[in-house]
């Protein structure tokens, strides 16, 4: 059985039910029920049109409900005529699909279980597993989440700004349970670059490309923290890089620049660098400087007093840190680094050991308890 193959033709298949007057949950059931049947019956008999078969098997599910409901309610409905068989049309509505599983109206956590289940092709359990919830409360979540879009129609315009924002936030919870979600947002990424022409789309599979690329060399063989200027570097993947670098580079051609792209532009100087020594932190203080102007983001901010700090020491740093709200995720632990870099080991200690009391990572909170031990160690010695 392929499932690869199952779980891409999912999205598809679901905007043609969409196409024939269903709703987005009717939709999907009947798809979810289809795909049961396919799992079953393909391995002995695989059809020759394999979308074709599962809008057919689909829609004979969704009619065999309807007809259902209709003897228990003791009422007659109409339903249209079962289509006759042959290859499906070739009419992709993926793309209104995405726009609908990251609707407005959605929280961030429903969209992105939401399209994990529609367009990634994942069963709740799966799902569940991935974000270490209970299969229960995953399912409640898809529920209401396929209820709030149920009158929402595939032709209304959608934000592809919002479809990233959902892909993003796939991407960054990595790996957990028997789901790669990063590799997963890889995919689903590249399948919407293919679907629509738009730079940012390009930025946003650019940056995946980089960062996963550093993955193999990220953490120790205990699960620990390994920081970028220790990794590895003959460990990252250099295929991805170049891929990664490639789509970056035809995108900002286009000269329409977005974070996504100036995120990317940022990764592709660190995968540039032979050595962490020989990293260009000039130019990506510069690409900081765009992201800063496009979002005005604090954690732009953030990471920007790092590269500051890189580029003209950690004073200039901590200067740059100077604004920021100190409530900010991971700005204690940055405070840290940069007084470290400014000879102030003390208070890099201390700062590490207070980054170690606030971090939520178990792996983070190990590295920040290590540099505290180190740095102590140090003032000991």
């Amino acid at each position: 059985m392929d499932e690869a193959l199952l779980r891409s033709l999912t999205p598809a298949v679901i905007a043609v039910l969409c196409r024939r007057g269903l709703d987005f949950a009717a939709a999907e059931d009947a798809v979810q029920e289809g795909l049961v049947e396919a799992v079953r019956l393909w391995p002995d008999d695989p059809p020759r049109d394999p979308k074709g078969w599962l809008v057919a098997v689909a829609w004979r599910k969704y009619l065999d409900v309807a007809r259902a409901e209709a003897a228990r309610s003791r009422r007659e409905v109409r339903v249209e005529l079962e289509p006759p068989p042959g290859p499906a049309v070739a009419v992709d509505d993926t793309l209104g699909l995405y726009f609908l599983c990251a609707h407005p109206s959605l929280t961030p956590a429903s969209a992105v279980a939401l399209t994990l289940r529609a367009l990634g092709g994942l069963t709740t359990r799966q799902i569940a597993q991935a974000y270490l919830v209970p299969e229960a409360t995953m399912a409640q979540r898809i529920s209401r989440a396929k209820r709030t879009v149920a009158r929402v129609r595939l032709d209304q315009p959608g934000d592809v700004a919002t479809v990233l924002r959902v892909l993003y936030l796939v991407f960054n919870e990595g790996y957990t349970g028997d789901v790669d979600l990063a590799a997963e947002a890889i995919r689903l990424t590249r399948q919407l670059a293919g679907l629509v022409d738009h730079p940012e789309v390009a930025g946003l599979l650019a940056l995946m490309l980089l960062h996963h690329a550093r993955r193999p060399a990220r953490t120790r063989p205990d699960g620990g923290i390994v920081p970028l200027a220790d990794q590895d570097r003959s460990a990252w993947d250099t295929a991805l890089i170049a891929e990664g670098v490639a789509v970056l580079q035809r995108a900002l051609a286009r000269d329409h620049l977005g974070e996504y792209q100036a995120q990317a532009a940022v990764a592709a100087l660190h995968a540039d660098a032979p050595t962490a020594a020989e990293t260009n932190w000039v130019q990506i203080v510069e690409w900081y400087d765009e992201l800063v102007r496009l979002t005005g983001s604090p954690v732009a901010r953030l990471n920007r007093a790092v590269a500051v700090g890189e580029a003209d020491g950690g004073r200039a740093g901590l200067a740059a840190l100077a604004g920021l709200d100190p409530a900010l995720p991971r700005y204690t632990a940055v405070a840290a680094y940069l007084h470290e870099r400014s000879g102030e080991t003390a208070t890099a200690a201390r700062l590490n050991a207070e980054a170690a009391r606030l971090a939520h990572d178990a792996a983070e909170r190990d590295h920040l308890t290590r540099q505290a031990a180190r740095l102590n160690a140090a003032l000991r010695g």
